[in-house]
């Protein structure tokens, strides 16, 4: 599968901005999805994560009340809803499909994008 990130770009700290990320193949309707963010120098770190179905949620303690994971899977489609962003949102996002769901492995990454916080 092929991952494609969009939607990054600067945002107002307290603004709303909406991340996507577009797959490909067929299968995307049985793979988990997560967003990760990067900063320099910074290990990879995860945000949220949804269920193959939509039904599950799981979000880092950071974003908790402030960000939504959610999936269209008739569109190949996941999405990241961050509201009131912070400054220390700013990171490239990047997307990544879970084929298998347990043990958790992200086999696939798309390439990143970038989320520009300004105060």
């Amino acid at each position: 599968v092929q991952l494609q990130a969009s939607g990054g770009g600067l945002v107002q700290a307290g603004d709303s901005l909406r991340l996507s990320c577009a797959a490909s193949g067929r299968s995307f309707s049985t793979y988990h999805m997560g967003w990760f963010r990067q900063t320099a120098g910074k290990e990879r770190e995860f945000v949220a994560r949804i269920t193959s179905n939509g039904a599950g949620t799981e979000y880092a303690d950071s974003v908790k009340g402030r960000f939504t994971i959610s999936r269209d899977n008739a569109k190949n489609m996941v999405y990241l809803q961050m509201n009131g962003p912070k400054g220390e949102d700013t990171a490239v996002y990047y997307c990544a499909a879970d084929p298998l769901g347990w043990p958790i492995k992200y086999d696939y990454w798309g390439q990143g994008t970038l989320v520009t916080v300004s105060s």
